[in-house]
């Protein structure tokens, strides 16, 4: 059987390797709630990342408007119910997470409701939830909008999760502040993937002996690589 190897044309290679390396989190975007469409073709772009055994795990809460404010006051009760204080810190601090949602005009929610069954790894329902969020991210980019992803204690706490409908299971994976970008995008740097990566039966002269492995392992976490 012979099968079609994709090609796709080189400008469409290069526009999604220069969306890859040009995303960058915006932590500060302006007031204007982009359309629904626009938000609509995010999460249709979040659900075409891989995912094995075709659980299709994940879930999208899209917050704004008033919403914002309610899951502001769920997000401060479970702090402060973490912190001690008299009344007026607590009371400032209450204020301060409050206002946390307000950030952005649209928050997007993602979680994950892992699958069941004997062949179902979780670890591979949370990967699988990671990379669509990903997924939102370069979508995002690609249509001129601002995202960061944020997560912080909220992202752990079992009032949110549930206040978001998501199942005592679920993992919530953290919130996407969505909107029009009102800063530059930082300058962030990468190390080479070189320092970051094994080859291994690459070439036929290649020594691929377990002693040769841990040696390059070792020199990896002496480096920090």
């Amino acid at each position: 059987m012979q099968f079609t190897r994709l090609a796709p044309p080189e400008e469409q290679a290069t526009a999604l390797l220069a969306a890859i390396r040009e995303r960058r989190s915006i932590g500060k975007v302006g007031p204007e709630r982009p359309p629904r469409e626009l938000i609509e073709r995010l999460l249709e772009a979040a659900t075409w990342a891989p995912n094995h055994r075709l659980t299709e795990p994940w879930r999208f809460i899209v917050i704004a408007g008033e919403a914002r404010h309610a899951l502001g006051t769920v997000m401060a009760r479970a702090h402060v119910a973490d912190i001690t204080g008299d009344d007026a810190d607590l009371a400032a601090e209450f204020a301060r997470i409050a206002a946390k949602p307000l950030r952005a005009p649209v928050i997007i929610a993602a979680g994950v409701e892992p699958a069941t069954g004997p062949k179902i790894v979780e670890a591979e329902e949370v990967a699988a939830g990671a990379a669509a969020v990903q997924n939102l991210l370069l979508a995002a980019h690609a249509l001129g909008l601002g995202a960061i992803w944020r997560t912080g204690a909220a992202a752990y706490d079992a009032d949110v999760r549930a206040w978001l409908g998501l199942s005592a299971r679920a993992h919530l994976l953290g919130f996407v502040y969505l909107g029009y970008p009102a800063m530059d995008p930082p300058r962030r740097e990468r190390t080479p993937a070189a320092l970051h990566t094994l080859w291994l039966g690459w070439s036929p002269d290649q020594t691929t002996s377990e002693a040769i492995v841990r040696t390059l392992v070792t020199k990896w976490e002496e480096t920090g690589a």
